[in-house]
């Protein structure tokens, strides 16, 4: 048999190859395809080029409809015989390349943003994925490349669903024009988000210890107020309207205190999801503000219209006898915010000094430092009153007025400088925030702990943050402890492409994944028993 040898060499590869194409007698052409370099894979292959033409039942025609010459056809059909012969490469990941074909979609946002119904929904997969909430079973998604074809198929194209969109979104605007309407929905929405609604303590609020001393306070100063306003007019001293502003300022700010408190339990929603326990610190300040204000200003103001247009003054008889009940009603509250105090340094560890200056409970700060200003202005009050009466003069009288604006600005600057400092983020102490990490570190999935944050959110609340080296062997053991190895083994044996060896990798990639977010959430909810003041614990993975 003769044969007519061809010879081509194809260059452009990673590895050149030469074809060499026999054709004997019978007019049967074979192929013989050869690497010039040494590779792994030493490919041979001989393709019968009669089958290859035989298959296709139309003839090729050229750009001009003539049928084009044997040697062309060759040409054609060589470039598939390459690609089928030579051996095909796994895909690669490319991390510059963006794609959404991958992605999930919610039912909620396959139904909010391709206003898809949920008997079309029902119609495609369905996967579950684990639950991005707590304690909360796994949720249901949809692949976003089969939302998008669903949605094309029932609105035609993406401009009838833009329109469509557009015009929804006109309607929604109508509808919240009106106010009722609107928090009727809102209400109802927040109710079906709520799946475990936190229950507020009865002893918390204006219930708590915090707020029974701020009550006590109000009747208090209320009281002192009325009191000493009849002095005031009776007498007309001015140390003694001094202690009648101071009073009324008294009793307005720890008002702003009791609203502060009852705000600061109530339930976080969609537009504080972190709650309101920062609402003691901003009445706290507000009340500083007060009483720097209108209790530093006017008794200041006073003294100094005193000192320049002196007055005629009557009798301080009845006077003494206010201020003396004044001290002893200012000095019981003195006694219970003190109380209130020690009780709260012994919870956290602090001595009585540091939970004073930290301001860690604002509001009882702000009473004690109230009544503690009270009591040594009624004393100055006093003693300057006395002195008036003695010499005669009244500059002791509007001298007393000064003290008393002056002690009044001291504790609004204080009261001012601590609940700012809280309001901006202040960290907790750092022999809790050692005790919460070494907490962490003794997991035996964690390694090791970075960029950790322990911040002060107010009613005794902290807000810790760490980013963690997981121990990725121990993840995989744990992993392992819950599959059948036998099984596994089995698996892995049947492989015999690089297809199949990529598939088992992703399925167990993908559930690996899955359980390092269970791991994440089991340390949560250990450090949130162990230290139930962590009310968000934000743990995120090096």
């Amino acid at each position: 048999m003769l044969f007519r040898p061809y010879t081509l060499v194809i260059r452009g590869l990673k590895s050149p190859i030469q074809i060499v194409l026999h054709q004997p007698k019978q007019k049967l052409t074979t192929l013989s395809i050869i690497p010039l370099r040494p590779a792994k894979l030493f490919l041979r292959s001989q393709i019968c080029f009669s089958r290859i033409f035989s298959s296709s039942t139309e003839k090729p025609v050229d750009d001009v409809g003539n049928e084009p010459k044997p040697e062309e056809k060759v040409t054609v059909k060589l470039k598939e015989v390459v690609a089928k012969a030579l051996p095909k490469r796994r895909q690669r990941v490319d991390s510059s390349a963006t794609s959404l074909e991958r992605n999930f979609v919610t039912p909620l946002r396959a139904m909010n943003d391709f206003l898809l119904k949920q008997n079309e929904l029902d119609e495609l997969r369905k996967i579950q994925r684990r639950s991005p909430f707590e304690n909360e079973p796994p949720i249901t998604v949809y692949w976003r490349r089969d939302i998008e074809a669903k949605a094309m198929e029932v609105w035609g194209s993406k401009e009838n669903l833009q329109n469509e969109l557009v015009k929804r979104d006109a309607e929604r605007r109508r509808y919240q024009q009106n106010i009722f309407t609107v928090k009727r929905v809102l209400r109802d929405y927040r109710r079906e988000q709520r799946t475990k609604p936190e229950s507020v303590p009865k002893d918390a609020g204006l219930m708590s210890s915090t707020g029974k001393v701020v009550l006590t306070a109000v009747i208090i100063n209320a009281s002192n107020f009325l009191f000493k306003l009849f002095a005031w007019l009776y007498t007309g001293s001015h140390s003694m309207f001094s202690e009648c502003i101071h009073s009324f300022a008294d009793t307005a700010n720890q008002l702003i205190l009791c609203f502060g408190i009852h705000k600061s339990v109530q339930r976080a929603d969609m537009d504080h999801p972190y709650g309101y326990s920062n609402m003691r610190y901003v009445s706290s300040l507000i009340s500083g503000v007060g009483i720097f204000c209108v209790g530093t200003g006017l008794s200041l103001y006073h003294g100094i219209t005193g000192l320049m247009h002196p007055q005629p003054t009557e009798p301080f008889f009845w006077a003494f006898f206010i201020l003396g009940g004044s001290m002893v009603s200012e000095g019981a509250t003195l006694l219970v915010a003190v109380n209130s105090i020690k009780k709260g340094a012994r919870e956290t560890g602090m001595t009585f000094t540091e939970y004073v200056l930290r301001g860690q409970d604002p509001s009882v700060n702000v009473v004690l430092l109230e009544d503690l200003a009270a009591v040594l202005g009624v004393a100055i009050a006093g003693t300057c009153m006395g002195l008036t009466v003695h010499y005669g003069s009244h500059i002791p009288d509007a001298v007393g007025s000064l003290l008393v604006g002056g002690l009044l600005g001291t504790v609004a600057s204080f009261i001012i400088y601590t609940n700012t400092a809280a309001l901006v983020g202040r960290s907790i102490p750092q022999e809790r925030i050692d005790k919460i990490n070494a907490e962490l570190e003794s997991d035996v999935m964690v390694r090791a702990i970075h960029d950790v944050k322990g911040i002060d959110m107010g009613n005794s609340l902290v807000r810790y943050k760490a980013e963690i080296d997981f121990d990725g062997g121990e993840l995989a053991r744990s992993y392992l402890d819950k599959q059948e190895l036998s099984a596994l083994l089995e698996e892995m044996q049947r492989m015999t492409t690089i297809e199949e060896v990529e598939a088992f990798v992703l399925k167990h990639g993908e559930n690996i994944v899955d359980m390092l977010g269970a791991e994440i959430d089991r340390i949560e909810t250990k450090l949130r028993k162990k230290h139930p003041e962590i009310r968000h614990c934000d743990l995120e993975v090096l």
